[in-house]
């Protein structure tokens, strides 16, 4: 797929008619054709998706899979298959706010050192409030917890303007990730074998190991409603959530220090466990057991690991936000 503009705004779709039916005509009457193709890969879905797209988009492309690769390697595929400078993974459930791509296209353009990229995500249905999966930028901590700018655990800020400063992030959101095509494509692109969840944190984390920067650009601005695919409390998520936390540790950390680290998260692992076992919640109790059980049996699949260890290089990465959220109080990012 040829285009002489220089970025791809690729959705990737799985039986989501309807999410496409409301977020899709936002979209296209947000982004700036001149610069940018809208492009819907489809994951083999067995909805009517295909039939909308073609009947009301005539204008956004189309990349049809015969089956549902997953997140990760759906959007591998797919960049595989375009030409772009750069590409934008933008989630189904996001609505994107007027001129939201040329902040990100032009700091991309302007900083060459940068590797990627993340607008301000907020709220689809509160949109004073940062989204979850993104907010204003991500971190993780020194036992490799995620958190964002905007939002610590379960408490999630609400937007004043507080965090409008654009600054280096250790991970941006795959909810609507610009990333330079080849940069892309050179790191590995989305682990497959995650499937989904946490895809996006690994692949940044292999992005810097490659000396790139990656920044949060509040300028531009989108709306993400979260948990299209899966909710919160869904034991499916809590699996992967918490097995593919492992195998990015595992993935990243060289031998200095992995076996140290791991043995402390997943010792944090078991706390979580045991609460969810002293509320009764056994469903996503036995999430935490088999997500242990198949890293001990996927980690085999990762023999080549960095000599360097981010969490302790970066000053980012120092905190411990167990400490500061439970213990401290400390609930916000500043």
């Amino acid at each position: 797929m040829n285009s002489n503009k220089p970025i791809a705004v690729i959705i990737l779709n799985w039986n989501g008619h309807d999410l496409l039916n409301e977020y899709l005509p936002q979209v296209v009457a947000t982004t700036d054709s001149a610069v940018a193709d809208i492009i819907v890969a489809d994951n083999g879905s067995t909805d009517n998706s295909v039939e909308l797209l073609k009947a009301k988009f005539p204008d956004v492309k189309l990349l049809q899979f015969g089956t549902n690769h997953g997140f990760a390697q759906g959007y591998n595929l797919a960049i595989e298959q375009t030409q772009y400078k750069y590409t934008i993974l933008l989630n189904s459930d996001v609505a994107t706010a007027p001129g939201w791509i040329t902040p990100l296209y032009e700091y991309m353009e302007a900083n060459p050192n940068v590797g990627a990229c993340q607008p301000k995500l907020l709220a689809y249905k509160q949109k004073d409030e940062f989204e979850y999966a993104g907010a204003s930028g991500g971190f993780i901590d020194r036992n490799g917890y995620p958190y964002c700018r905007g939002r610590i655990f379960g408490t999630v800020e609400k937007d004043h303007g507080q965090y409008d400063d654009v600054i280096s992030v250790f991970w941006a959101t795959g909810a609507a990730l610009m990333i330079r095509s080849q940069v892309y494509l050179t790191a590995g692109g989305l682990d497959k074998d995650f499937f989904a969840h946490m895809e996006e944190i690994d692949l940044c984390w292999r992005v810097l190991l490659m000396g790139y920067d990656i920044k949060v650009v509040p300028q531009s601005l989108v709306y993400h409603l979260g948990g299209g695919s899966l909710p919160a409390s869904n034991p499916r998520k809590t699996y992967l959530n918490f097995r593919n936390n492992l195998l990015m540790l595992h993935k990243n950390l060289p031998d200095s220090t992995r076996s140290r680290k791991l043995f402390v998260r997943r010792l944090l692992d078991t706390i979580a466990w045991a609460k969810f076992m002293a509320t009764f919640d056994f469903k996503n109790a036995n999430a935490i057991l088999k997500a242990h059980n198949d890293f001990r049996t996927m980690r085999k699949r990762y023999t080549s690991h960095p000599d360097i260890d981010l969490l302790d290089q970066r000053s980012d990465t120092h905190r411990n936000i167990i400490v500061d959220y439970y213990l401290r109080g400390r609930k916000t990012w500043k």
